[in-house]
């Protein structure tokens, strides 16, 4: 229970430290934004270019590892989890929550240039699609086109280290918000390497290549993560440029695995994520996670009290 508390602490704060600089896709205005600034962590303006959220918050990539930790906390029976959790997910993120509000205030920007960021949460097109299936009682399908971003794997992260690390079971919380392959094969591959380290391995990238290199379902995951070792020794922000520094993977994946074999802790892989740009909450939640299971005590204390959510997370450690 401990461990998967502190997984999930891990992910939180690091969410809550990239935010204010989230989504920022320009590298020039990137860095005018954070020349001579000794903290960018928690930068203390918010620089997002869509939305706008108090120092401390978390985005909406984040808020679905809340949504299933109060769930979790809240369900009476293990069986009761899943179904307790789209209600949940969609009182949350659905009509009457503030998400739903920015999402019919965006609808008019939609013709116009995006000229200031929205007071208030971001509400992801994963989650819009999965609030229309479960409201409609049929089976999530991905967005418009297939959002293949992280979405389920952020739900997914509680489950996993709170509840069961059963594959199906697993996959069947990540598809309940992402439904695509590429969601679940990439989501579960975070969840398998986070675990590696949480168990002690030395090098659990390497170890996972080894347990799965010759497994079907993991091929491309291992091909990706193979690409991404070659790379090693370049700049971290020069590879995400290249790899993604979107919010999709496989590029968002592989971003964050460079970041993690580059990085020797918790901070420095999170700062190194926000230098890098884009989608850096997505990518710092998975290199954060990674590092608190890897190394106890490896949050900073200053970065846990400024994060909003980090105080009912440990209430049950």
């Amino acid at each position: 229970m401990y461990e998967g508390l502190k997984i999930l602490l891990g992910a939180t704060v690091a969410d809550a430290a990239a935010r204010p600089l989230h989504w920022v896709y320009d590298s020039k205005k990137l860095k005018s934004y954070i020349k001579g600034k000794k903290d960018i962590a928690f930068f203390k303006e918010n620089k997002c270019p869509f939305y706008s959220i108090p120092l401390g918050a978390v985005s909406g990539y984040n808020d679905m590892a809340q949504v299933m930790f109060k769930t979790i906390i809240t369900s009476k029976k293990k069986s009761e989890i899943l179904e307790n959790f789209k209600k949940n997910l969609v009182k949350h993120f659905g009509p009457g929550s503030n998400y739903w509000k920015n999402l019919n205030e965006r609808k008019k920007y939609k013709k116009i240039k995006w000229m200031r960021a929205l007071r208030g949460e971001w509400l992801h097109q994963n989650t819009l699609v999965t609030i229309q299936k479960i409201k409609s009682k049929k089976r999530v399908k991905g967005g418009l086109k297939v959002v293949q971003e992280t979405d389920g794997f952020n739900a997914a992260i509680p489950y996993y280290f709170l509840v069961s690390k059963d594959d199906n079971e697993v996959k069947k919380v990540i598809r309940t918000v992402a439904d695509s392959h590429i969601n679940e094969v990439y989501g579960l591959a975070r969840l398998k390497i986070i675990d590696l380290a949480s168990d002690g391995e030395k090098n659990p990238i390497q170890k996972f290549i080894k347990l799965n290199k010759k497994k079907k379902y993991f091929k491309e995951v291992v091909k990706d993560i193979q690409k991404v070792l070659k790379l090693k020794n370049q700049d971290h922000t020069k590879v995400t440029r290249m790899l993604g520094k979107a919010c999709s993977d496989p590029g968002n994946f592989q971003s964050a695995i460079h970041c993690i074999i580059t990085s020797s802790n918790y901070e420095q892989a999170i700062i190194k994520t926000i230098k890098a740009g884009g989608c850096n909450v997505s990518r710092g939640i998975f290199c954060g996670s990674y590092f608190v299971a890897l190394k106890d005590r490896n949050i900073p204390l200053a970065w846990i009290k400024k994060t909003t959510h980090a105080k009912k997370i440990l209430e049950y450690i």
